[in-house]
């Protein structure tokens, strides 16, 4: 599920919901996490399958093809969590997920879980968002491993947002698990999204500061759509 289905499930569940299931396929030009390509720069088709609750529980599946090399080359996550509005203007989300890996006998090397927790604030600036997620047994190393996020959502005009977030991701566990020789490094993006007749549309562009080709700067273009039952 990466960055985006967890914002992507804490938009289900704070939004008023038609149905109690939905379902939401997109086709990116490249799957990046934390700026990070998972299909070495090439594009992904990406599919959800979400459940929204009573008292705001939620739970879903999410799967992407990725390439790993011969490791890996389908990604399949599941995820459950439950957003409370605690005023008219902030709200929380948390809960747990579970990534997993596919496509060689050794993919299952790679599966961990993860807890999360994402808080939002409604002004008349927009929407603000401090996102925190932590995993003690990152990618199956064992490591402990963090990631914070702030980002902000602009209103340009009516069905117009430009989302700017930065975000951190830290090895807690030097020794088992680095980029390289980097124990942290950092993330920001800068996404304009609109909609058009039931159609979801994304245009970013992020970097890092890795000095990696799969990591540098580039432009990702996305258009999604979510179907109710």
């Amino acid at each position: 599920m990466k960055k985006l289905t967890l914002i992507s499930a804490l938009v289900i569940a704070s939004t008023p919901a038609v149905a109690d299931w939905s379902s939401t396929v997109n086709l990116t030009s490249d799957y990046t996490f934390n700026g990070v390509s998972q299909t070495q720069n090439d594009p992904a088709l990406q599919v959800s399958l979400d459940y929204a609750g009573e008292e705001g529980f939620y739970a879903g599946a999410w799967t992407s093809n990725v390439d790993f090399g011969e490791f890996a080359d389908l990604e399949f996550d599941v995820y459950a969590g439950q957003y409370r509005q605690l005023t008219d203007e902030l709200g929380v989300d948390y809960g747990i997920a579970y990534y997993s890996y596919h496509g060689s006998s050794d993919s299952s090397d790679g599966n961990y879980p993860e807890v999360y927790s994402k808080f939002n604030y409604a002004s008349a600036l927009g929407t603000s968002e401090m996102n925190l997620w932590y995993s003690w047994d990152y990618f199956g190393t064992d490591a402990g491993h963090s990631i914070i996020e702030l980002a902000h959502t602009f209103s340009l005009a009516d069905g117009h947002d430009l989302r700017l977030s930065w975000d951190e991701s830290a090895s807690q566990d030097k020794a088992d698990y680095q980029w390289g020789t980097h124990s942290s490094y950092r993330h920001w993006r800068a996404a304009y999204m609109t909609s058009y007749k039931g159609f979801n549309f994304s245009l970013a562009y992020e970097d890092t500061t890795l000095d990696w080709d799969t990591a540098d700067e580039r432009v990702v273009a996305s258009v999604s759509r979510t179907f109710s039952f």
